[in-house]
């Protein structure tokens, strides 16, 4: 009979693979450092291998040690899901999840009911406070929301690549003064939210346009009432291309179309790396991920 390595340094390898860390690994496991740093070097020295390059402040995966999450991580996590379903079977499990009005609007709620057909006893309180990620683990589960980029100690997934859409309501295309090229955004109102603070800045540089001045730049954080806005003609707004699509709102129309600009900003999900392992978390991720990619 072949034999295999201790299951406690499996799970320790896999733990601190994954956060990068033997002190949040021991965190997470209930153990010492030098207890879980023991079990890492007994599955080293049962295969005979280095799976870690062990620096002062982190653990960094070897390349042997990377193949080897690869053939694990899905083994143990498909262990772990029959362990907890056998354990919950029935029980009601609850996910705090912070994420921006818009995003929940137009993308999350509607899908929400495959989420309740998949895992019917997930269940998820929603908060659209601000603040999102400094709020992980202090009453927070997991955020969703719009950054540039995210804090290298959490654990993160990039959700979309979005363009900068510029919004306006249809009078300003088809009324007095029409606007038909980004110069004419001089002397009007910039509608900007608040998490994108420096988009119209980043657009209006990667357009060729760096000497245009609006009339002001009005913040919101609200993107449902930054649409209604545009729509009721205050304000041009800067949104994202997926923002303008999912609106639905006949009185809103796209400006220069043909202006393809990346944005810098895009939806991000993120938790704390300690807090994937737990069911309600990874449930959640997991369906989003496979949800947004249908």
């Amino acid at each position: 009979m072949r034999r295999l390595p201790p299951f406690t340094a499996i799970e320790a390898f896999v733990q601190v693979a994954r956060l990068g860390s033997v002190k949040a690994a021991a965190t997470e496991l209930a153990l010492s450092p030098p207890a879980l740093s023991r079990r890492i070097q007994t599955l080293e020295r049962f295969l005979s291998r280095t799976l870690f390059d062990r620096t002062h402040h982190a653990m960094r995966l070897t390349p042997d040690g990377e193949a080897l999450l690869q053939r694990l991580a899905p083994a143990l996590d498909m262990l772990w899901d029959a362990i907890e379903d056998d354990r919950a079977d029935g029980e009601l499990m609850r996910l705090r999840l912070n994420v921006m009005p818009l995003f929940a609007a137009q993308r999350l709620v509607p899908a929400l009911p495959s989420l309740r057909e998949r895992h019917p006893n997930l269940h998820i309180d929603i908060d659209t406070a601000g603040q999102s990620f400094s709020r992980l683990g202090d009453g927070i589960d997991a955020a969703i929301a719009l950054s540039r980029e995210i804090d290298p100690s959490l654990y993160s997934r990039r959700l979309d690549s979005s363009q900068v859409q510029v919004v306006a309501g249809r009078e300003m295309i088809e009324g007095h003064d029409p606007i038909r090229r980004p110069a004419d955004l001089a002397h009007r109102t910039i509608l900007i939210h608040r998490d994108m603070p420096d988009i119209f800045e980043y657009w209006r540089d990667a357009v060729g346009e760096p000497d245009l001045r609006p009339a002001a730049i009005d913040h919101f954080d609200s993107g449902p009432l930054m649409l209604d806005a545009a729509a009721q003609g205050l304000g041009v707004a800067f949104m994202l291309d997926s923002h303008m699509e999912r609106a639905h709102d006949e009185r809103l129309v796209p400006l220069f179309e043909d202006l393809e600009i990346a944005s810098p900003y895009n939806y991000w999900f993120a938790c704390r790396r300690s807090a994937l392992s737990r069911r309600p978390v990874k449930l959640f991720h997991d369906w989003l991920v496979d949800m947004l990619a249908e």
